[in-house]
């Protein structure tokens, strides 16, 4: 089932409610406005977590040869379903409500600790403009741009033992999860390719030094020799519905 209702915030307090529709086919605009200029996250992915809300930038000019009741927004969704992908939506308004061009910027807010999420609906998406006038009717413009939405992932790292012998081995372990938006916990993310990188000490930056699968459970664990001091991590480079991350640093100090 989709939501059912989206709750959008108009800057200055007034609010509208929209209820859910069908997913906007090829050919429904009814006339009225057009949609140019748009743009969501700047081109990059939503990620999101379990607990923390997420905004999310957009914008986009909207034309108009009819006055509207608010102006227009910008919105997710996917074909074949009657979802719409955003939790509420703040834009700046409109002087005068049309005629006319405006252009807006909006804020899409995501968060699942307060409304339910599926983790289906982790993956692309489209993006779709809407603008209802005074006195009924409205026009609905899909755009061809795709916008993904991943879940967050996490991973954690401890190289051990510390410090280490020189030309001995260390061990570095580890484990990777992501957000699982059903149950608004993270959860173990097994089989992930992930990269281990080295960053010696008075080094700025980190050389990845071999890729290991993580298990099943999502735990990771590998030996290095040990040649020089510095510090360790872990990182995934993410995928179509999960998003990368990088792990805290452990230093190891080799004698």
């Amino acid at each position: 089932m989709g939501k059912q209702i989206w709750r959008a915030v108009v800057a200055g307090g007034a609010a509208a409610v929209f209820t859910a529709v069908a997913a906007v086919p090829a050919g429904a605009a009814e006339g009225g406005a057009s949609f140019s200029r748009v743009q969501v996250n700047g081109g990059k992915p939503i990620v999101i977590g379990t607990s923390k809300g997420v905004k999310v930038p957009a914008s986009f000019r909207m034309t108009t040869t009819r006055k509207w009741k608010v102006p227009g927004v910008v919105f997710l969704y996917r074909n074949g379903t009657d979802d719409r992908l955003w939790h509420s939506i703040d834009w700046n308004d409109c002087p005068g409500g049309g005629p006319g061009v405006c252009d807006v910027k909006e804020t899409m807010y995501f968060n699942p600790s307060e409304w339910p999420m599926r983790n289906s609906e982790a993956g692309a998406w489209k993006v779709a403009a809407e603008v209802h006038f005074k006195g009924g009717g409205k026009d609905v413009d899909r755009k061809n741009l795709t916008v993904h939405v991943k879940r967050n992932s996490r991973l954690t790292v401890n190289a051990s033992p510390e410090p280490a012998v020189k030309g001995k081995t260390i061990t570095v372990t580890g484990k990777v999860t992501r957000a699982n938006w059903e149950t608004r916990k993270y959860a173990s993310y097994g089989g992930r390719h992930v990269s281990l990188q080295f960053k010696p000490a008075g080094s700025t930056s980190y050389t990845t030094v071999k890729k290991v699968y993580a298990n099943s459970s999502g735990g990771l664990k590998t030996t290095v020799k040990a040649s020089k001091t510095g510090t360790w991590r872990w990182v995934y480079h993410g995928n179509t519905t999960t998003g990368p991350s990088k792990s805290s640093g452990d230093k190891v100090v080799v004698k």
